[in-house]
């Protein structure tokens, strides 16, 4: 009987046929009708339902929830055929735990293993206890193409060891709008050009010891002031506007083979004004495929977030982002979300929406990545020398705006800061404020003051002495008005969010993250150890004009 060659299965092409013509029940997608791109194909006409869901499962990224593997998660991974997964800090309780869960990942997923993470640096990290990469703004600052490099190198290190061949980083979005709430400091900075460079030296270091960098987030997160996590965003520039700036870094990771690049759920009226771009055939296709001629996987980014789930349906979405020129779909929601995520995408396969043709594409484009950068087994040798490094590059993007000037060792200081350290849903948790207390308790004798809210907080109570006040920023979210009109401190320690700077009229020293390393810089500068030579890579001049220091 005649057989043919399908992703490795032989298949009787009879029994194919009269599978795809029985009436068993195939999962539906949402209710959202999808309009083909692509005509029904011959050879998906021969594909069963098995056949589809395997195809499915390995065209989506899941999020787990464990911290161990358990009969449970093998299970769910074996049956649908799911070869890649993305670990967040819930999944991290130390070395032991982690490489023992990698590797039990790669033992159920098979040598095609995609594992990944964020390890972007600064306040985006996922293993806590590893050498702590600066983040990219403080790198930036730091304007040295060359440290770049070797910090993209050590984290690449720290992870591969730990089981990961995947980090969604760096991020290419440019540092053009001081009200974005979720870029600031994750990005090199404003200047096209200076940005990239610094970027991607970033991820030829990464990729020099063997991890896969992930660009993000096509075509530029940078220039908006809503979060996606939370709702879509707009940005309505020019295509002129938009060639002059958030493509340039795209193109320029384009032109150096960069192995992958994350989607951004943001639209862009002047290329697609009726979907966003992890869902926009103009923008994934003819724009990053066919104009720039992109070869490496694109993946979307997390297909729970609201400005997608919220409005499009995860399943539908995952369809439409498949259909728009996506190679893989990011279902990092719930078990339920991601089962109906492999139900759509396994129907879109079934009813030739999508070629057969054009999900082998995208599977080889994975394949070559797997290939190109295996998870493997591998010892960390060089803990010692990364944490040098890392204390080194957060010590050189120190920033100082306004001429601030320490308290003399021994002064009586007041410290004001927040009293909980709080996470914005993808950075890890801030500084607690005991901790930044102990630091300049080395120094001074510390009086701390905490607040829950900035907003409500009465600034007008604090005593008028001769404590020399310190206000620590130490959260992402900018302050308010009734803030910004009401107080000053003497020194302005600026922890997470460089923007806290252009909040409050009073001299700053910034770190760009509250990373050890980067309060151990702190500690160093107020000390008189080191000074502050970084640069802010943004223009600040006119954000806004009687607020800056």
């Amino acid at each position: 009987m005649n057989k043919f060659s399908l992703n490795g299965m032989s298949v009787d092409i009879l029994d194919a046929v009269n599978t795809r013509n029985s009436s068993h029940q195939r999962p539906m997608t949402n209710n959202n009708s999808i309009s083909p791109v692509e005509p029904p194909h011959a050879l998906n006409a021969l594909l069963n339902i098995d056949d589809a869901r395997r195809l499915a499962g390995q065209l989506m990224m899941v999020r787990i929830t464990v911290t161990r593997m358990d009969d449970d998660l093998a299970h769910f991974l074996r049956a649908h055929h799911i070869r890649a997964v993305c670990l967040f800090r819930n999944n991290m309780t130390d070395e032991v735990q982690l490489k023992k869960l990698t590797a039990d990942l790669r033992a159920v997923m098979g040598p095609e293993a995609l594992i990944a993470l964020d390890q972007e640096g600064g306040a985006v990290v996922r293993p806590t206890w590893i050498p702590q990469p600066p983040s990219a703004m403080a790198l930036g600052a730091s304007d040295d193409a060359d440290l770049c490099y070797q910090v993209g190198a050590a984290v690449a290190r720290n992870i591969k060891a730990l089981g990961f061949n995947w980090n969604f980083a760096p991020v290419l979005d440019l540092n053009n709008n001081v009200d974005n709430p979720v870029i600031a400091e994750r990005s090199f900075g404003a200047d096209p050009q200076r940005a990239s460079t610094l970027a991607l030296a970033w991820m030829d270091g990464s990729l020099s010891e063997g991890v896969a960098c992930c660009v993000k987030h096509f075509p530029g997160h940078g220039d908006t002031n809503v979060d996606s996590h939370r709702a879509l965003p707009t940005v309505n520039k020019s295509l002129a506007e938009l060639q002059a700036m958030e493509f340039a870094p795209f193109q320029n990771a384009v032109s150096r083979n960069a192995p992958a690049m994350m989607t951004a759920h943001i639209v862009y009226p002047a290329l697609d004004a009726e979907n966003p771009a992890t869902m926009s055939p103009t923008i994934l296709t003819h724009l990053l495929r066919e104009q720039w001629q992109y070869r490496g996987v694109v993946i979307t980014d997390g297909m729970d977030m609201q400005a997608i789930a919220g409005r499009y349906g995860v399943g539908n979405a995952a369809v439409r982002a498949l259909l728009a020129g996506a190679d893989m779909v990011m279902a990092i929601g719930s078990r339920e979300a991601q089962t109906e995520t492999l139900a759509a995408l396994t129907e879109v396969i079934l009813s030739g929406q999508i070629s057969y043709q054009t999900v082998q594409q995208k599977l080889q484009r994975i394949r070559q990545l797997t290939d190109a950068y295996p998870c493997i087994d591998t010892d960390y040798l060089t803990d010692a020398a990364d944490r040098a490094l890392m204390a080194h590059a957060w010590q050189r993007g120190l920033t100082s705006a306004g001429e601030p000037q320490a308290p003399a060792k021994g002064s009586r200081v007041r410290l004001v800061i927040r009293a909980d350290a709080v996470s914005d849903g993808v950075s890890e948790a801030g500084i607690t404020a005991d901790k930044v207390a102990s630091m300049l308790a080395d120094l001074y004798d510390v009086e701390t003051v905490t607040f829950s809210d900035a907003e409500q907080f009465d600034w007008q109570s604090l005593p008028l002495d001769d404590r020399f006040v310190i206000l620590a920023s130490t959260v992402r979210k900018r302050y308010g008005e009734r803030v910004r009109r009401s107080w000053k401190p003497d020194l302005h320690l600026v922890l997470w969010n460089p923007f806290h700077m252009l909040d409050i009229q009073a001299p700053a020293l910034i770190t760009y993250g509250f990373a050890v390393p980067a309060i151990a810089a702190v500690r160093a500068w107020l000390a008189g150890e080191v000074g502050a030579q970084g640069n802010i890579p943004v223009d600040i001049s006119g954000y806004p004009p009687d607020k800056h220091v």
